[in-house]
C-alpha cells in the first residue's frame, strides 16, 4: 500500500506541475492584467504567498525537520507540489489593473516579445544543466521506483554557468521584467519577485558554500552571480581560484 500510494503521488505531482505550465505561462506574459481589477494589496500578498513557502522550503532546517516524517527521495515532490499550489493560489486571487506604469514603445515591443520567449528557453535550458528531474522532484522518486540510491552529482560549472552563478533566477527575471505593457499590478509582481530573486540568489549561494565548501567559493570567485555585477554578494568574489570539482547532494539544493 504504501508503495502504491507513493507512486501515486509522483504520478499526480507531475500531472500538477505539467497543469500549471499554461496559466503560468499566461500568468507572466500579463494576460492577468485583464482580470477584474482590485486593491494592489491582495496582489502583494498573493505575491509574497509564493515566496514565503518557497522559500521555508528550501532551508536545510525545514529539510532536516521533514525529511524525519518523509522520505527524501520525497522531499523534491513535496518541494514541487507546494510551488504549484502557491501559484494557483496567485491565479486565483490575483486582481488586474488597467492603471499603466510603464509601456515599452511600439517599435520595440516586438523585441521585448522576443526576449520574453527567450526567456522561457533560457529557464528550461538552465535547468537541464542542473538536472530538470531533481527540480521537480521526479529523478529522486523515479530512483525510489527502481530501488536504486539517489546519486550524488558532481558540482562542474557547464554551460550557462561558467558566465552566471543564477541562469535559472537570471531567466525568471526576464519572464517578470518583460512584457509590452506594465500595468500596476505587474508593477507589484515586479518589485516584490526581483527583490526575492536577489535576497533569494544571496542566500543560495550561501546555503551551496556551506554544503560545498571552498570550491564553491572559488567558482564565486570566477564568476558573477549576475551580469555587469563587478563585485560584491552579487558579483565575484575575492578569493583565490582553482579547479572546480567537488560532490553535492541533489536531494539537498535545487535551482
Amino acid at each position: 500500500m504504501r508503495r502504491f500510494l507513493g507512486i501515486a503521488c509522483g504520478l499526480f505531482t507531475h500531472a500538477v506541475f505539467l497543469a500549471t505550465l499554461v496559466p503560468l505561462y499566461r500568468f507572466l506574459r500579463n494576460d492577468f492584467a485583464a482580470a477584474p481589477e482590485g486593491p494592489l494589496w491582495i496582489d502583494a500578498a498573493a505575491a509574497l504567498q509564493f515566496v514565503i513557502p518557497h522559500s521555508v522550503l528550501l532551508h536545510p532546517a525545514t529539510r532536516r525537520w521533514v525529511t524525519r516524517r518523509l522520505r527524501s527521495e520525497f522531499y523534491g515532490l513535496l518541494f514541487c507540489f507546494a510551488t504549484c499550489v502557491s501559484l494557483w493560489i496567485v491565479f486565483a486571487v490575483w486582481r488586474g489593473s488597467r492603471s499603466i506604469a510603464w509601456a515599452w514603445p511600439e517599435s520595440l515591443r516586438p523585441v521585448v516579445e522576443a526576449g520574453f520567449v527567450i526567456s522561457w528557453i533560457t529557464l528550461f535550458y538552465s535547468l537541464s544543466l542542473t538536472g530538470l528531474g531533481y527540480q521537480t522532484g521526479l529523478a529522486p522518486w523515479w530512483h525510489w521506483i527502481r530501488r536504486r540510491p539517489v546519486p550524488r552529482r558532481e558540482f562542474r560549472p557547464i554551460g550557462a554557468y561558467r558566465y552566471t552563478r543564477h541562469p535559472v533566477y537570471l531567466s525568471f527575471l526576464g519572464l517578470v521584467w518583460l512584457t509590452p505593457v506594465v500595468t500596476l499590478d505587474r508593477a507589484v509582481l515586479i518589485g516584490l519577485w526581483t527583490v526575492y530573486v536577489f535576497v533569494g540568489s544571496y542566500l543560495k549561494d550561501e546555503r551551496l558554500a556551506r554544503l560545498i565548501g571552498e570550491p564553491y567559493r572559488q567558482y564565486q570567485a570566477q564568476v558573477p552571480a549576475f551580469p555587469f555585477f563587478a563585485r560584491g554578494p552579487f558579483g565575484r568574489r575575492l578569493l583565490e581560484t582553482q579547479p572546480l570539482l567537488a560532490q553535492v547532494n541533489p536531494a539537498e539544493e535545487r535551482a
